[in-house]
Order: structure tokens, then C-alpha cells, then sequence
């Protein structure tokens, strides 16, 4: 077998805690972001600031996920996209 086993786990890289980076703003930002004025887009701040991070977490997603798959190439592992 080769040394990328199928099940094998692979390293963990640092830009993976960018993936914590969404939780922790949508969570930790609530108690400032909790208050009815200003209103953005016709949502009271609140609600834009929900939504924002949920947006913004498909596309901290979408970089670690890029970020893997030219991990991957570099270093030629199983994990290539053909």
C-alpha cells in the first residue's frame, strides 16, 4: 500500500482554524451586533449580521477548500481532483 492509504487521515495544515473563524464571529459578535438600529438592507443590524456570516461561511469554506486541493497537488496525493 502506499503511504496515502485509503481512510488514512491527513495532516492537519494551520489555514484548516480558519474554519472555526466563522463560528466564533457569528457567536462571539451577537452581543454587539444585538441592537434594532442601524437598519442594512431593510434588516435590523442583527439579522444582516446572521446572515453576513452565513454567507461569509460558504466562502471561508470555499478557500479551505481550495487551499487543500492545491495542497494536494503539490504534493501529489490521492486527493486530486482528476
Amino acid at each position: 500500500m502506499t503511504e496515502h492509504a485509503a481512510g488514512a487521515a491527513r495532516p492537519a495544515r494551520a489555514y484548516h482554524w480558519l474554519a472555526a473563524v466563522p463560528a466564533l464571529c457569528l457567536l462571539g459578535g451577537i452581543p454587539f451586533a444585538n441592537r434594532l438600529e442601524p437598519f442594512v438592507l431593510g434588516l435590523p443590524f442583527l439579522l444582516f449580521w446572521i446572515l453576513l456570516w452565513v454567507v461569509l461561511t460558504s466562502a471561508v469554506m470555499g478557500l479551505i477548500y481550495t487551499l487543500d486541493e492545491r495542497a494536494a497537488r503539490r504534493s501529489g496525493g490521492p486527493d486530486v481532483a482528476s
